[in-house]
This record gives C-alpha cells, structure tokens and sequence, in this order.
C-alpha cells in the first residue's frame, strides 16, 4: 500500500477506491462470520443496535451498528487491522475507531440514501474523520452504488435537513453538487473492494431497483485524534434519532 499514493489522492478527490483490498478467502470467511453473528448475535442486541425497513420482516434488516463491540471476529477487523491502516494512512496519524455498521439495501426495498456529509452527524472539530465502504456484494447503478461529488470535501460543512429515510435522518438541502457531471462519480465495486472518505465528502446512493440482488456493506468510522467530539451535541441527536425510529417502529 502506496501511503502517499493514497493521501494524495484523498486529498484532491476526498475519496479514494481500493479494489480486492479484500481476498476472495478472506471474504468467505467474513461472509460466515457475518451470518453467524445475524443468527446467533442479533438476537441478543440492544434494540437500538438494529434498524430494519420493516421490524415485523427479519429480511428487512436494514442496519446494525457497533458490530465490534459484541463479537471477537468483528473487533478484530476494527482494531490494529489493514481497514484502521488506510484510516491512519488518509488522515495522516493516529485515529479513533468510533463505529462499525453493517448496511443493507434489500431488494424491494427502493428508499435511496439521501446526498449527505457524514461530518454533519459526527460534531467534530476539526471535522477530520474518514468512513470505509467495504463491499460485501457486487454492487452497480441497479443496486445502488454510491456516488461521490468528487472534491466537495473542500467546501466545508454545508447546511442539512430532515429527510424520511432509516439511518439518515439528515440530508443535504442543496443538491446542486450532486448534479454536475463534471464531479459526479458512480462507484461501481465487487465484493472485497473498499471505498474511503473525507468526513466532508458529499455522497449518496440510489434505491436498490434489482427484484432479486441484495446490496450489503460494512462501514468503518475512524476519526483523526487530533479531532474533539461535541458529545453532548452527538448523543442528543443519536437519542433523537432513536425515538424518532421507535415512534415509526423500526428499531
């Protein structure tokens, strides 16, 4: 791994891809330990650990947060692993691991993910943070690859607002960004490829339009350490967050 390929990258575009960062042996046996732990694990979580389209059909699962914090397998891979090594690598030193997520678009379920910054929902200061996507299907336009608005990570924080989809309660209120062909990036990907990004990097992802194929990731959420969380701020919306699923019955 090229760290300064990569920084230099990160830094002009505020994204960079990483294709077969994953082998196909080691994806099979993620891909089992991802089963065992939606089989065996699940069950135990605290409600708000889980969000689903729909909590009355267990295919619906939409999210699962904090993976690492219940399962050795999945603590692994967060910590002193490759994924914390790209993080440190593009922020340029040390890092926080702050969340592991599991992420599904099922088919049937259309809802896309609304053009956002993750930094709106992290209250950092500065606002140096990078998210991993690590693709777990072969993810295209049908499915709902995420798209980036290649360099906006330059223009700061801009204003959100409430939007009515799970898991992004929150979505950027100017969509011009996202409309200019000059920057805009579809991220196409095969299982075991990996997408980094700025904290300040718009992006977004259609609906998952496929009847049959199913669109999971896992998300790492790193900040810098040289960041400072608003904690108060970032747990009143979290537990804002939570009620507003469990009045719609998603948690």
């Amino acid at each position: 791994m090229d760290n300064q390929a990569l920084q230099r990258d990160f830094d002009r575009d505020g994204y960079i891809g990483l294709p077969q960062f994953w082998s196909p042996l080691e994806m099979a046996e993620l891909q089992n330990n991802l089963q065992r732990f939606i089989e065996t694990v699940l069950p135990t979580l605290p409600p708000e650990r889980v969000f689903y389209e729909d909590k009355a059909r267990p295919e619906s699962l939409k999210q699962i947060q904090q993976l690492y914090e219940y399962d050795d397998y999945f603590h692994k891979l967060m910590f002193d692993s490759p994924f914390q090594a790209v993080a440190e690598a593009v922020l340029k030193g040390p890092v926080v691991a702050k969340n592991m997520q599991y992420f599904n678009k099922a088919p049937g379920h259309n809802q896309p993910t609304p053009p956002h910054q993750d930094g709106y929902y992290f209250n950092l200061d500065p606002c140096e943070a990078v998210t991993l996507w690590f693709a777990l299907d072969e993810v295209d336009e049908e499915n709902g690859c995420v798209r980036y608005a290649r360099g906006s990570h330059r223009g700061g924080l801009l204003p959100h607002g409430r939007t009515q989809t799970l898991g992004f309660s929150q979505g950027l209120l100017d969509r011009g960004p996202c409309e200019d062909p000059e920057t805009m990036v579809a991220c196409l990907a095969q299982p075991g490829d990996l997408l980094a990004h700025h904290a300040l990097t718009i992006h977004w992802a259609d609906g998952n339009q496929s009847a049959i194929r199913d669109r999971r990731a896992l998300g790492f959420i790193y900040y810098s350490a040289a960041a400072r969380e608003d904690r108060l701020r970032h747990e009143a919306y979290q537990q804002e967050l939570a009620d507003s699923l469990t009045r719609a019955g998603k948690l």
